[in-house]
């Protein structure tokens, strides 16, 4: 899928594309950088590694944004049996606040309707006091806490905000 002058001209011309394995490093980069910027307030270590990118292929696909071959951001999805996961929605820092996240998130709905599921289900931490809002706004409603990884060390105690929206 291709999405054209996005920023009514002010972007060159924005393409959104599943991601393959060799993509992986780019992934984590771009994943990491982002998330240093809006998480290092309570958690100091990189987001994921290539690893983890590649074990996410796995199980479910990436969808990337891509400009003039240049990755400036992804969200991971993942359909579960009616259901799908949505996670590490991420844009590099310089190309953050032109309307990518969106982008990002109506392309993974838009897949996963095509694959039938029926909901979209989200986790956010509950430090990042921007999120909820944006959410929101985008249909989703909160359905429930969960912990957050015991295995990741935080400076402040904190947990994950479930949320989901029909699709």
């Amino acid at each position: 899928m291709a999405i054209n002058n996005l920023n009514a001209g002010k972007t060159p011309s924005v393409q959104v594309r599943v991601a393959q394995s060799h993509d992986a490093e780019g992934i984590t980069s771009v994943i990491n950088a982002a998330f240093r910027v809006a998480e290092n307030f309570f958690v100091e270590r990189d987001r994921i590694d290539a690893a983890s990118v590649l074990h996410f292929l796995d199980s479910g696909k990436f969808l990337l944004a891509e400009s003039e071959g240049t990755l400036l951001g992804c969200v991971y999805v993942e359909p579960r049996q009616g259901r799908a996961y949505l996670g590490l929605l991420a844009v590099d820092p310089a190309s953050q606040h032109g309307g990518l996240g969106s982008l990002l998130m109506n392309a993974a709905e838009d897949y996963c309707r095509v694959v039938s599921c029926r909901f979209m289900d989200i986790k956010i931490v509950n430090l990042r006091q921007e999120l909820p809002d944006y959410y929101r706004k985008r249909g989703y409603v909160a359905i429930g806490t969960s912990p957050f990884p015991a295995d990741v060390e935080t400076k402040v105690p904190c947990h994950f905000i479930d949320m989901s929206k029909s699709l």
